[in-house]
């Protein structure tokens, strides 16, 4: 009782410790970013905090799965390495009976995950995809303001309108200037109104005007009259917008519309808790710290490790939207492997069974005996 006591306390301050310093990064990175957008006029600079933090609450699931890996992982390691270990296992234990312990410290966090992952994360990027297409269709006038040359953000074009309405967005008598490939182009036209396509492409559109081109010091331009001219002012060049939607949607919509896109969110949101069980358990056998190789090689090790199983996990939510895996293969497959990995190596740690040729073994052994048990 007082052992695992002691256990659930270091484990709660490490992990403390960790969380504090990756949600640290993934918010200074957070808020780089999104000032990036604001400058660039993408975003509300009034709502750039906003979005920050919400960007950082959609994270949170991976962080918080990230800091139960390392911190069971670091606290393991520190019980290695200060030889607590030995004294463990010379009174008679096995390293399974680490297992009630660290889930008795982790199960809390699990639910925590669970609960953002199929609940808080789509509500927040709801709130994100909200606030940019507010400032979107509010930006989209603004953007060929009346009575002022505005310059495009590539530096190739130059808009003027006489007047706004701004009920309906139209434009009246508009004059554009234009650069492509040394050539210049002037348009006029009596009135225009911008629409933004499905994919989020935003057009200014006009009607009933005029297109001169030619090339600076020669006679030679090219006139054209034109009933209906767009011209492109942003190309949305996030997410797919089903892709965009599925992000945002309830567990009840998705699983009301059971599309490609929407069950491969349901395998991602359904998955993370999963991976939060899963690698903790993972990290108790990876925790042997060999003196040979050094005291950080198991934790950069498992960090790739972490980062390959998300990786893996990503691409079969890709192959599950694409149709190329059926749902119901790709929600078990990667954890199946997951939990054979676990599985076997805490048959390898407990039973000090080699599960490689002996010749292979200098390399390719990814845990060894301690000390005592090599006695």
């Amino acid at each position: 009782m007082i052992f695992g006591r002691a256990i659930v306390s270091e484990l709660a301050n490490a992990a403390s410790a960790v969380f504090t310093v990756l949600f640290s990064i993934i918010f200074s990175v957070g808020l780089v970013r999104i000032i990036g957008q604001a400058a660039g006029g993408r975003v509300d600079n009034q709502a750039v905090f906003e979005l920050v933090a919400l960007t950082a609450l959609t994270w949170l699931p991976i962080i918080l799965t990230l800091t139960l890996f390392i911190s069971v992982l670091m606290a393991l390691t520190r019980a290695y390495r200060d030889s607590e270990m030995v004294v463990w296992f010379t009174s008679g234990r096995s390293l399974t009976a680490w297992i009630w312990p660290v889930l008795r410290f982790a199960w809390p966090i699990i639910v925590s995950i669970a609960l953002l992952a199929l609940f808080v994360t789509p509500w927040a990027n709801a709130q994100i995809d909200e606030s940019r297409d507010r400032f979107a269709k509010r930006d989209d006038v603004s953007r060929v303001a009346p009575g002022r040359f505005i310059e495009s953000g590539g530096t190739d074009r130059v808009f003027f309108v006489e007047s706004v309405d701004l009920k309906d967005g139209q434009v009246r008598n508009v004059f554009v200037s234009m650069r492509s490939q040394g050539r210049e182009g002037l348009i006029v036209a009596a009135e225009g109104i911008i629409e933004v396509e499905q994919n989020g492409d935003r057009f200014l559109v006009l009607k009933r005007g005029r297109r001169y081109e030619g090339t600076p010091g020669k006679l030679e331009y090219r006139t054209m009259e034109f009933d209906r001219y767009a011209i492109r002012l942003e190309t949305r060049a996030d997410q797919p917008i089903g892709e965009r939607r599925a992000k945002t949607l309830t567990l009840m919509q998705l699983m009301a519309n059971p599309t490609q896109l929407n069950l491969g969110e349901i395998m991602w949101r359904s998955g993370l808790p999963v991976v939060a069980l899963l690698v903790t358990l993972l990290a108790i056998p990876l925790a042997y710290v060999n003196p040979r190789v050094g005291r950080s090689f198991n934790l950069i090790a498992a960090v790739l490790l972490f980062a390959l199983y998300l990786n893996v996990l990503n691409t079969v939510q890709a192959y599950v939207q694409q149709g190329r895996l059926a749902f119901g293969i790709g929600v078990w497959l990667v954890h199946a492997v997951v939990l054979l990995l676990v599985v076997v190596l805490f048959l390898r740690r407990v039973h000090m069974q080699r599960w490689v040729p002996r010749w292979l073994a200098p390399s390719f052994r990814l845990v060894n005996r301690h000390p005592a048990d090599a006695a």
